[in-house]
Formats: C-alpha cells, sequence, structure tokens
C-alpha cells in the first residue's frame, strides 16, 4: 500500500516540478526512512523497559540482583526484594529516587522505633508485675475497723464467694519432717498417695513451727486469733486450731496425717451435684446409737452424734469455718482470762473434743444449718437428720457423707499398700488408721 501511495505521488511530481526536483525529494525520503528503521532496530521491548525501571531508583554503578554481562535482568529475580529495592511495575509507585543513605535511615529509624516498643512492653510488665505484688501486699496487709467484732473482723479477711471452685490444695500437720526415722512407713505411705493420686493439686505438710508461722503470717490483722493459737496448752488443740485456719484462709484439703485416699478428690462429688451448689464437703463420724452400742457414750464421746474433722474439703471463707475460729478463739481467750487453760488428766479426750476437736466442730455445723439467714434452710435439723446415713445428703452447700465414705478401716500390711487402693466399694473414698498420733 505505501509503495502504491509511493509511485503515484513521484508520476504527479515529475508532472509538476520535473525531474530534478523530484529525485532530490525521494533521496530525502529515503534517508529518513532508513534512519527511522535503524532507530526501530535500536528500542528495547517494552518487558525490557519495565524490567529496567528499577536501575533508575538504585544508586548509579550498583549492579542490581541478577544482571548478566549485557545489563539484563534474569526472571528469577522476585517483585520485592529483602533489601528493599523493587522490581518491574512494582518500581513505578516510588515519585523518587531512593538512595542507600536513606534506606540505611528507614532502617536505623524502624530498629529505634522497635527497640522503643519492646522497652516500653518490659516497662508494662514491671509495673504490671508490681502492682500485682502491691495488691497481694495490700490485702494481706489490710487492717479491719478495730469496732468490727471478731467475726466481722475475720469476714472481712477472707470474704466467702460460694461460685469459686474449690482450690486444688492438700494440708496435712505432722511433728516431724518427711525424713525423720519417726515419721512412720503408714504414714508415709499414705502421704505419697495423697500427692501421687492427685497430681495437680499441692500438697503441704506442716510442722510445728512451720504451722506458727502461717498462723501469724495470715493472722497478723487478727491479733486475738494468734493470742489464742499461742495460749492453747496441748498440741493436739493446735493441731485441731489449725486445720480450720488454713481451711478458712487458703480453702482446700485438710486429711490428717493417719489417711489414706482411695478415690482421687476430683472423684468425691456425685454426678448429680453441682460443684458450684457446695461449699464444703465433711462426713460423719461417730453415730453411738447407730453402730448399736451400748455403753455410755458419755464416756467414749463429746457427742452421741459426731462430725469429723479428720478430712475436711472447704472453700476459704466459709461460714462454718469462720464460727469454728470465733468459738475457739473466744473460749481460749476467756479461760486465759480466768486462767484456767490446763486440760483436766481425767477425761483429756473428751475435754479436747469440746474445745476444738468433733464435740465443737458439731455443735458449729449444726448452727449453721439451723441459721436460715445464713444456709437458707428453713426446717430445724438435728444430729438425727443424719442417723444411719448411708448415702451423701446435700444440706445447703454442705455435703455430708457417710461414716465409711471417709472413715473406713485402715489397712496397712507391711510393704502392701495396694491393700487400700482395691475396694470396690464406690462409697469408700479415704481409709482413717485413727492412730492418735498427737496424743502418743
Amino acid at each position: 500500500m505505501f509503495t502504491l501511495f509511493f509511485q503515484f505521488n513521484v508520476v504527479r511530481m515529475v508532472r509538476t516540478h520535473g525531474i530534478k526536483h523530484v529525485a532530490i525529494v525521494s533521496v530525502c525520503v529515503l534517508v529518513v526512512f532508513a534512519f527511522v528503521l535503524r532507530m526501530g532496530s535500536m528500542s528495547p521491548s517494552i518487558e525490557q523497559v519495565l524490567r529496567d525501571v528499577p536501575n533508575l531508583y538504585t544508586k548509579e554503578g550498583e549492579e542490581q540482583e541478577g544482571e548478566n554481562k549485557e545489563g539484563g535482568v534474569t526472571n528469577e529475580e522476585t517483585t520485592v526484594k529483602k533489601d528493599g529495592r523493587y522490581d518491574g511495575l512494582a518500581a513505578l509507585g516510588f515519585s523518587y529516587k531512593k538512595s542507600n543513605e536513606q534506606l540505611d535511615l528507614a532502617r536505623k529509624l524502624n530498629e529505634m522505633t522497635q527497640k522503643l516498643v519492646d522497652e516500653q512492653e518490659k516497662r508494662i510488665n514491671k509495673l504490671e508485675k508490681e502492682r500485682f505484688n502491691l495488691e497481694k501486699q495490700l490485702n494481706t496487709l489490710r487492717r479491719p475497723s478495730e469496732s468490727l467484732s471478731l467475726r466481722e473482723k475475720l469476714a472481712y479477711l477472707y470474704p466467702y464467694d460460694a461460685n469459686k471452685r474449690f482450690p486444688g490444695y492438700i494440708w496435712q500437720s505432722w511433728r516431724y519432717g518427711l525424713n525423720d526415722d519417726r515419721f512412720g512407713p503408714e504414714f508415709k505411705m499414705g502421704e505419697e498417695a495423697w500427692a501421687r493420686s492427685n497430681p495437680g493439686f499441692v500438697h503441704e505438710i506442716f510442722n510445728d513451727d512451720t504451722s506458727n508461722a502461717f498462723v501469724h503470717c495470715l493472722f497478723i490483722n487478727v491479733p486475738e486469733v494468734i493470742e489464742a493459737y499461742e495460749a492453747l496448752p496441748d498440741i493436739v488443740l493446735k493441731v485441731d486450731f489449725f486445720r480450720y485456719l488454713i481451711l478458712f484462709s487458703k480453702g482446700g484439703i485438710w486429711a490428717d496425717i493417719d489417711t489414706f485416699p482411695v478415690k482421687p478428690v476430683p472423684n468425691w462429688i456425685p454426678e448429680n451435684v453441682e460443684p458450684s451448689e457446695l461449699g464444703m464437703i465433711i462426713g460423719a463420724d461417730h453415730d453411738m446409737e447407730g453402730d448399736g452400742n451400748n455403753e455410755d457414750w458419755q464416756n467414749k464421746r463429746a457427742r452421741k452424734f459426731q462430725f469429723s474433722n479428720a478430712v475436711i474439703q472447704a472453700k476459704s471463707g466459709h461460714p462454718v469455718l469462720r464460727d469454728i475460729i470465733a468459738e475457739i478463739t473466744e473460749t481460749t481467750l476467756d479461760k486465759k482470762r480466768r486462767e484456767d487453760l490446763n486440760l483436766p488428766e481425767d477425761g483429756r479426750e473428751i475435754a479436747i473434743m469440746n474445745w476444738t476437736g468433733e464435740g465443737i466442730w458439731t455443735d458449729v455445723v449444726l448452727k449453721f444449718f439451723n441459721d436460715y439467714v445464713l444456709s437458707g434452710v428453713f426446717t430445724k435439723v438435728t444430729w438425727k437428720n443424719f442417723h444411719e446415713l448411708d448415702v451423701p445428703k446435700l444440706v445447703s452447700d454442705v455435703l455430708v457423707m457417710p461414716k465409711k465414705v471417709f472413715g473406713s478401716p485402715f489397712k496397712y500390711k507391711k510393704g502392701k499398700e495396694s491393700d487400700n487402693g482395691d475396694d470396690s466399694d464406690p462409697l469408700v473414698f479415704v481409709r482413717h488408721q485413727r492412730s492418735k498420733v498427737y496424743q502418743g
């Protein structure tokens, strides 16, 4: 098409201007055409142009990664390089030429910013930890008003929250350490079984010194309690009192040192009872009439029917624990004022039961059941409601277990601890040796 058009115009120009003029024009056209062809052969393709765009934004003379000897860039380069340089169309987003100095400055600014952020986070974590420790100290050291009664002080320091879970603590006490030769093998067997069968629990054994230290620490703002604890004239009384104090302040499980667990603690609660409904689990102990014993029970026990305090599970701050602590404190301080702290030689065991043991414990539990403001129970509750109990019974938020649950006889044969773990009776949770270890 171009050839025909060229020939037609040449013929017309010859007729109009003559052959000489046409020759000059033809030569000029050919020169221009040749120049265009030469330039076209030298121009790069659009792909090459896009590949070379990043060279416009790097320091002159710097070689691109992946360049070949002719200045081309291989197809192995990615769109964005690790050092911050861009290839291809991505480079078109820059409106100015970046130098290495500018990139180094940007990196330094980024590093400084990250360092400041890290330091700020460390300071925040440190302040949060200090705040937590301060709150813990304030809760420990907060002092109730002197105008409050003893029970009000106790409730102020350790309020009862019925909705919280049972704490995972197992508390025991023995006058000798675990490595002491006087720590009998039957006691070690039980202590090891408590820890082994409840691996997620904190298991602590107190002695006389550590018990005393804990009482002074936990009840520093209730000096009446500390005074009463120190005034108790017998180690048996102190151990009884300590079990209520540690459960009231920390919650968890108290287990006498001569007990052996048969069922893990998480299996104690029946399937038809919600754990949130419970605040305490206790067991029946002596039921003289139910045992068919015709002896004079007053020579053996403080009450005809008694709840056991050998094994107790409770949430901290429970009203029953608060009341028994107040009762023992008031009784002890009254005895101290009257200088009547000595235990009688005749009837010593009954006196202990009435002062800190199962006798006063039973009285306080029944008192709670009959206080409808605290328990929510509107009918009168007596020991007869638990006479010959053969299944667990829930009264208010206290689950009362039959005697065999926490008080089945302890079976011990040297080297055969499995005798206490193969029980087929589903209601045997703990075996009790009843060795009266602190009275020996």
